[in-house]
């Protein structure tokens, strides 16, 4: 624990790339290959579920301490992070801190829930005795559920390339998946793989940026394939040995969640990879996503959600042919082969469908259908060069996206909350309201992205000058500030008291220029679902 948890400082004190990466290899060459495995599935967001309710980490964290609840409550909110907070208020024990391995600390925590209350509560106590107060923080991270560490995929990815000797996109390509660290060796996930013992595996996504040029600085539009950007989930379904897997952009396999792709494990070849969109989809045209959400959420799936609800995978790239990778060749010769396959009479039209290439003259032309693009079911537009090859994370160049302009609404701040981490003395989560029918501001929209530093701290003060009343952590205050709310969807919703819901919501600005009373109200977002409706 003591070696993982001075990588985790040392990556958490900095914050340029190449000392991150530094700091990942020196862990990786001092340690042996059981805590390497344990090291990177953390590293790469492969948590431990939480075996045991927060609740009862704060019981026990004030036993110990002898301390009020509403002490460590208070001592809770001001530090921002409940594995910190309980880490501070813990006493020293006076006996001597042990150094336990990651690996058996992980391995006994993903047996916890297997316990009895009391038994967890033994467990966990003499951890918090043994340890280290660092590595009782991070000890108590893993337990949470909420461990987090300040690198991407890709440094990681980066770092092992190094420690290894190996291709960064063959790196990429062993950690696909939802592999169990206590299975694997370093030999068996980094090695090439013996035929058919990992079929499962997907291929690490090709992700593209946000266009942020004019169009015309890309050259030629015959060098580009022009599709609709969809809002549905990314993913890949995979044939190999006739087994079928459906994976999400998320890499969780989804296979039992989608029925409808059950027939492909026979109609398409073994050695079939396919990327694209699995989204609701009716009439020859997509569905709202809300319609997704509600396939998503769902345990066990019935005949009337798979009817109202039925999915579709819109494919847009072909990654492996006949059992071969081919990743690497133009997206004009993958593309050429995908339409092959799926004119086949066997390829299941019913649940795949070809992306289709828009034929746009000019960028004008594809500026107008960026502009109106929700008048045609997508987001926007992707635009992928012809002769690109398909890489792996968010690479610039040769795929970008180029989405229509938000949604927007204004809001009144009515709540504020502490944030977390660095910012956990700050107020940087806010709650906005519109006005109803009868004067009420109602809460429709939660965000905490989108100020610059100075605003957050502007704002904090503010708040803390202006508050009317306190809720926990949450603190009223007055009817004032209006900011203008971004978003990418809009629904109607039940659940919420303002009847609507958003889609990616965050602040756009803040609009110092309007007064509360000229926030938009409930009726202008009731409007507002039926215009992009149609």
């Amino acid at each position: 624990m003591k070696r993982f948890t001075d990588l985790f400082t040392a990556i958490d004190q900095t914050t340029k790339t190449n000392e991150k990466v530094a700091a990942i290899v020196r862990f990786l060459a001092d340690s042996d290959d059981r805590s390497k495995l344990y090291a990177i599935a953390l590293l790469i967001g492969n948590r431990p579920r939480r075996p045991v309710k927060t609740s009862d980490l704060k019981k026990w964290a004030t036993e110990i301490a002898k301390i009020p609840d509403w002490l460590f409550e208070e001592s809770y909110h001001i530090v921002g992070d409940l594995a910190e907070a309980i880490a501070l208020v813990l006493p020293f024990d006076s006996i001597s801190p042990n150094d336990y391995r990651l690996p058996d600390v992980i391995d006994e925590l993903s047996k916890l829930s297997e316990q009895s209350d009391a038994r967890k509560k033994d467990i966990i106590t003499d951890y918090w005795r043994h340890l280290g107060k660092d590595e009782r923080f991070i000890f108590t991270k893993l337990i949470t559920g909420n461990f987090r560490i300040g690198v991407s995929r890709q440094l990681v990815i980066k770092a092992l390339s190094i420690h290894l000797n190996m291709d960064e996109a063959a790196v990429a390509h062993r950690l696909m998946g939802k592999w169990i660290p206590a299975a694997e060796t370093m030999m068996s996930l980094f090695s090439e793989p013996a035929s058919g013992t990992r079929d499962f595996q997907p291929y690490p996504f090709y992700l593209a940026y946000q266009l942020d040029t004019p169009p015309e600085s890309l050259g030629d539009i015959e060098d580009w394939y022009i599709e609709k950007k969809l809002d549905g989930i990314r993913g890949q379904i995979i044939v190999r040995n006739g087994q079928l897997f459906v994976w999400s952009r998320g890499e969780d396999l989804l296979t039992d969640k989608f029925p409808e792709f059950t027939q492909l494990a026979e109609s398409l070849p073994d050695g079939t990879v396919i990327d694209g969109e699995i989204i609701p989809w009716q009439d020859g045209q997509p569905l709202p996503f809300q319609v997704m959400q509600t396939r998503i959420g769902r345990k066990n799936l019935s005949q009337k959600s798979l009817r109202e609800a039925p999915l579709v995978m819109v494919c847009y790239d072909l990654l492996e042919w006949n059992g071969e990778d081919i990743r690497d060749m133009p997206m004009s010769y993958r593309r050429n082969l995908l339409e092959t396959l799926l004119s086949s009479p066997t390829a299941a039209p019913d649940v795949l469908l070809l992306s289709e290439i828009m034929p746009f003259n000019n960028w004008p032309e594809v500026a107008v259908f960026r502009q109106h693009a929700r008048d045609f079911h997508c987001e926007g537009v992707m635009l992928k060069r012809r002769d690109s090859s398909y890489g792996s994370g968010r690479r610039r160049g040769n795929w970008w996206k180029w989405k229509t302009d938000p949604l927007t609404a204004d809001g009144v701040l009515i709540y504020a909350q502490s944030g977390h981490g660095r910012r956990a003395n700050l107020y940087t989560d806010y709650t906005f309201a519109v006005w109803d029918e009868t004067g009420t501001l109602v809460p429709f929209a939660k965000a905490y992205s989108g100020l610059t530093d100075k605003e957050i701290t502007e704002l904090d003060a503010w708040i803390k000058r202006n508050t009317t009343e306190r809720f926990g952590p949450v603190r009223s205050v007055k009817p004032h500030h209006v900011f203008e709310i971004a978003f990418e969807g809009i629904q109607k919703s039940s659940r919420h008291k303002s009847g609507v819901a958003l889609r990616f919501p965050r602040i756009l600005r803040w609009r110092r220029d309007k007064s509360p009373e000229s926030a938009n109200t409930q009726t202008d977002l009731l409007e507002l679902i039926a215009a992009v409706n149609g």
